[in-house]
């Protein structure tokens, strides 16, 4: 598997958290060797369910003049 940040290596780790709701304490996932990427199913189903920008939505920039 290639991370997605860098493109580096990712190897298969255990992980531990904090206990969730679930009562899970481990969870494997991938860590990058190169630059530190962390993946599990969780972070997976998140990036590709994130909902699309609002286009328009953007602060606007206002110009200040020198005079």
């Amino acid at each position: 598997m290639d991370c997605p940040r860098c493109h580096g290596v990712m190897v298969q780790d255990d992980f531990e958290d904090l206990q969730d709701d679930t009562g899970s304490l481990t969870f494997r996932g991938w860590r990058c060797v190169l630059c530190g990427e962390i993946l599990d199913p969780v972070i997976v189903h998140n990036r590709a369910s994130r909902p699309t920008p609002l286009v328009g939505r953007a602060r606007k920039k206002f110009a200040t003049q020198v005079g």
